[in-house]
């Protein structure tokens, strides 16, 4: 009776704190506070030196959750990512996501020698805890924002792509503090394999998810959302048993799935990204639980972790952009910008239970000092990215979500599926009605979103720019269907000839 009133009472408080972390969404967007910050303060207060009602001292068991956490978040953050943004700023997010995180590692390590008086190595461990971009705090933050393109998807790139770096540095500088004659040299070619090897995994696995999830008939559409996370968890795996960046695999798997042509799209994004964000809720209320605050709020801690909070964001970091940025288009606005959205969220935290689990000495000042600078970054600079690009000039056009639901159901086994797509300016089919378009056998517009509004398709509606169809496609004439649709209009050539009076 005993034991099963204690299960009972943990599905009772994990559903509690599962509302109230849904719940916290809701306030933080009012708040202007991102929601990272206040599932921490959730754990805090649920933690024993707060209400009590968990005691939880664990390191081993939140770093195995924030890593699971991390490979979801990293996995939906990659689906939601267009190739084309990426593409036109791949040069700039990868020199912030390796440079960058190398130069904030050292500008702090020599904060941290001087301030935590602990060694040269210890320092630098320090700097590569927090030398990272949050993927998960960055994400959170800009979604919704309209913030430049240009910025936004460097951000978004480099965030998805450093937290490999920070894990990199992190685990050679506590491998060289634990062994007694570590090899330097070898951490060149360490590095070289966990980022190559990372990358061509996440590329090859991604291509491979993609073509099974569109090649296998599942009875059920909620099965290939359940099969696309699994291979977000193959590729993790896989990579990191062959000691490559499985972090870096899961982003650039997810990159390559979500911008293919897959089945039931739909259903894999919107349940990717509702688990995303019930693991980001899990993850940062366990962290947040991780912490006791009579440590973390002494006065030894408080006044160590705003000095480095204020080297890393107001030094550091800059100096990071600015140097890893040189001639890459990005003027002084933009890189001041760039400098002030180097957000840090769970990424640091997981890694300082690296060095918990290694017992390694000053282990748990470490911690709390870095959940310090955690909280200090997220409050700071995560509540203002919004009101400083307003104040530079920084905004792009506003996000507007189209306002409309279109539920798709399973067809099971029928050789059949419902692909949604959304006309260009220029697409060939713009300003034509449907019976003019020579659409292939087999093909019907189930419904057309136009400005928020269901139009009912029939022989004479005339196809708009912006407009979103829905479209029953037999699966063999789907091809043909995708070519037409992204046919573009034929530019109109006017030949002027000069004519001799």
């Amino acid at each position: 009776m005993l034991e099963q009133m204690t299960i009972d009472y943990y599905i009772l408080l994990s559903s509690l704190l599962l509302i109230i972390g849904v719940l916290t969404t809701k306030f933080s967007t009012r708040l202007g506070v991102p929601a990272l910050v206040l599932f921490l303060l959730v754990g805090m207060l649920m933690g024993s030196d707060g209400l009590g009602f968990i005691y939880f001292d664990n390191p081993q068991l939140a770093q195995l959750i924030g890593i699971f956490a991390l490979v979801i978040i990293l996995f939906e953050g990659g689906l939601q990512t267009k190739w084309s943004s990426v593409r036109s700023v791949a040069k700039p997010s990868l020199s912030l996501a390796t440079l960058g995180v190398l130069l904030t590692t050292i500008v702090v390590a020599l904060a941290a020698k001087l301030i935590l008086n602990v060694t040269w190595l210890e320092g630098f461990l320090f700097g590569a805890i927090v030398g990272s971009t949050d993927a998960a705090a960055i994400f959170a933050v800009l979604k919704g924002q309209n913030i430049r393109e240009r910025l936004s998807s460097t951000l978004e790139a480099e965030s998805g792509t450093n937290d490999p770096m920070a894990v990199f540095l992190t685990l050679s500088l506590i491998e060289l503090m634990t062994i007694e004659n570590p090899l330097y040299y070898l951490l060149i070619g360490t590095f070289f394999w966990q980022m190559g090897v990372g990358l061509v995994m996440g590329y090859l696995l991604g291509r491979f998810a993609s073509y099974s999830i569109n090649q296998i008939n599942l009875d059920s559409s909620g099965l290939y959302p359940i099969f696309a996370l699994a291979f977000a968890l193959l590729t993790y795996s896989i990579t990191d048993l062959i000691g490559a960046s499985g972090l870096l695999a899961v982003y650039i798997a997810a990159l390559v799935i979500g911008n293919r042509d897959l089945t039931y799209r739909h259903s894999i994004f919107r349940f990717n990204e509702g688990f995303a964000w019930m693991m980001q809720i899990l993850m940062f209320i366990i962290l947040g639980l991780l912490v006791f605050p009579k440590q973390f709020l002494s006065l030894e801690i408080i006044v160590k972790g705003v000095l480095l909070s204020i080297i890393l964001i107001f030094i550091a970091r800059p100096i990071a952009v600015f140097l890893s940025t040189l001639r890459m288009g990005f003027d002084m606005k933009e890189k001041v910008f760039l400098s002030w959205a180097g957000l840090k969220g769970a990424v640091p935290i997981v890694l300082a239970t690296f060095p918990m689990t290694m017992g390694l000495e000053n282990s748990q000042l470490f911690f709390n000092v870095v959940f310090f600078v955690v909280l200090i970054s997220a409050l700071i600079q995560g509540s203002t990215i919004s009101f400083l690009a307003q104040k530079l000039g920084l905004n792009g056009p506003n996000k507007v979500e189209p306002p409309h639901s279109l539920e798709l159901v399973s067809i099971g086994k029928a050789n059949a599926e419902i692909i949604e797509f959304e006309v260009s300016e220029e697409a060939f089919i713009v300003n034509k009605t449907l019976i003019e378009i020579n659409f292939p056998q087999d093909v019907l517009i189930n419904a057309i979103i136009r400005s928020g509004d269901l139009v009912t398709p029939h022989g004479n509606t005339e196809i708009k720019a912006r407009d979103i169809l829905y479209i029953l496609v037999a699966k063999e004439k789907k091809h043909e269907l995708k070519m037409l649709l992204n046919k573009k209009i034929e530019p109109i050539h006017v030949e002027i000839k000069e004519s001799t009076l």
